[in-house]
């Protein structure tokens, strides 16, 4: 009986099973029986013990990618981009083998909108990406509503901004003193838990609109340096030295300085009201206050 229950729960497949993957596991495995893909077999033992079935694949391979043709009609895309380029080729090779109707949650980043100066957005904000890193996902989003439009398929996108945890904070990057920009030239900062992303997914499976985007982020209006000394006060470490933008150019590293070019506010009311999530953690303090200090 209980074998009989398990092959009759719809299937769902996780592309990109990483942290928040298996943050999301614990939460569908009752429910689906679930795929993981993964490209390192080393993982397979893992992914067992947390109730999905693994399957070894390669994005960059679409050979490797056929005998998933249709194996599931409910797919969590959580695969991040190449690593180069402005075209995410890994998302065009996983739309080849998605069944028609297919629902689909594609995680996508606020970077999609670049610099905001600091002004709210909500998801009707036109997209403005100003590097490769964002233009891949624009890419990876219209490739997306391309396939749903072809297949009848139903896509929900979440925007998803840094995403931190217990064991996801900058705490490394505190110990080593490194600057952040003085307040004048601050940017804001949106923020998610690692845990609510996770119920974010599985509420957008359950209720997400079709081709409906939703900003998955928490209630935090910080600017990047108030976070960090946030983080810095908790766990009783030096805040970090404050430097002007163009001091700060000359001593970080052009990826972590394109961090803190792009400020933006963006509103989460259809993430709340549309998908009826209640945040666990609604803003970083609320998160920090559940860690403990070393």
């Amino acid at each position: 009986m209980e074998i009989s229950k398990k092959f009759n729960k719809p299937r769902l497949l996780i592309i990109g099973c990483g942290d928040v993957g298996m943050r999301l596991l614990p939460l569908v495995r009752a429910h689906y029986r679930v795929f993981a893909l993964t490209s390192q077999r080393e993982r397979f033992a893992e992914l067992r013990a947390a109730g999905a079935v693994p399957l070894l694949a390669n994005l960059d391979q679409p050979a490797s990618l056929r005998r998933l043709a249709g194996l599931a009609h409910q797919i969590v895309h959580l695969a991040p981009p190449p690593g180069e380029g402005e075209l995410d080729r890994r998302t065009r090779n996983v739309t080849a083998i998605l069944p028609e109707r297919a629902h689909v949650v594609y995680v996508s980043t606020t970077g999609v909108y670049g610099d905001l100066g600091g002004n709210w957005a909500d998801e009707t904000r036109t997209v403005a990406p100003r590097n490769a890193r964002a233009l891949r996902r624009v890419d990876a989003e219209r490739v997306l509503r391309a396939w749903s439009r072809r297949a009848q398929g139903h896509l929900s996108i979440l925007r998803v901004p840094g995403i931190y945890g217990a064991d996801r904070l900058p705490v490394k990057r505190l110990q080593q003193g490194t600057p952040a920009l003085r307040a004048e030239d601050d940017v804001y900062t949106n923020h998610i838990h690692a845990d609510d992303l996770a119920r974010v997914v599985l509420a957008a499976l359950r209720r997400g609109a079709s081709n409906r985007v939703y900003h998955a982020v928490d209630d935090t209006e910080l600017k990047m340096g108030e976070y960090f000394d946030m983080v810095a006060d908790h766990f009783g470490l030096p805040r970090p030295p404050r430097l002007g933008r163009a001091e700060l150019a000359k001593v970080v590293a052009p990826t972590l300085l394109s961090f803190m070019s792009e400020s933006r506010r963006l509103e989460n009311r259809r993430m709340k009201t549309e998908l009826k999530v209640r945040l666990r953690y609604p803003d970083v303090a609320a998160a920090l206050r559940c860690i403990k200090r070393p």
